[in-house]
């Protein structure tokens, strides 16, 4: 069965470092974990809710858990007809987890003004908001491959975060940044051809 969650940035680092086939397991302020049945729903709670929150984006995850786990948990309306979603508790997360088919994906991602993304500590792109890791990553691919190709991985957590900001705000149309985000595709393609980099289709 396929579900849907909208996350956070730091939630979002959290899936990566799962390699995008688990979820982080809930705060203690956090008794439910709430996966959704429907992507506009989704994009509803990442639009108006994620991307307005002090970290200013909301990205949704797709996923698919085994049908008979699914099963397990009773579907909640909790509002008008696509609002609905599982209610599955913090301490079921976990096996929860264990279910889930294949791996995670972000299929949509939205950016509110104050985004900043992940600041690196390491490298060219250490203390740079995610705009200007694009215009860093941008001089350096101009002049250095080798040194591009070590930014990228080195900080290949910010790279997947931002990947979608980059395309949707502050890449313009110049034939100069798109080939600067096929160049990043690139290296990532060589770098972790096991994590699709960018939005997938929910498939």
């Amino acid at each position: 069965m396929r579900f849907y969650r909208p996350v956070g940035l730091a939630e979002l680092l959290l899936i990566y470092r799962s390699g995008m086939r688990r979820f982080p397991p809930r705060l203690p302020e956090q008794p439910i974990f709430y996966p959704v049945l429907n992507e506009p729903y989704a994009r509803q709670i990442s639009r108006d809710w994620n991307a307005t929150s002090p970290e200013g984006a909301g990205y949704v995850t797709a996923f698919d858990v085994e049908d008979a786990h699914a099963a397990s948990f009773e579907v909640q309306q909790v509002g008008a007809r696509m609002h609905q979603e599982l209610w599955v508790p913090a301490e079921a997360l976990d096996a929860f987890n264990s279910h889930i088919q294949g791996r995670i994906r972000v299929t949509a991602a939205d950016f509110g003004p104050c985004f900043v993304g992940q600041v690196p500590t390491a490298f060219s792109l250490r203390g740079k908001d995610a705009r200007a890791q694009f215009e860093a990553l941008r001089d350096i691919h101009g002049y250095n491959g080798m040194d591009f190709h070590g930014e990228v991985t080195a900080n290949h957590e910010a790279v997947f975060a931002h990947f979608p900001y980059w395309e949707q705000v502050v890449a313009s149309d110049t034939p100069g940044d798109r080939e600067l985000l096929a160049a990043i595709r690139k290296v990532w393609m060589e770098a972790f051809p096991e994590l699709p980099l960018g939005l997938q289709p929910g498939y």
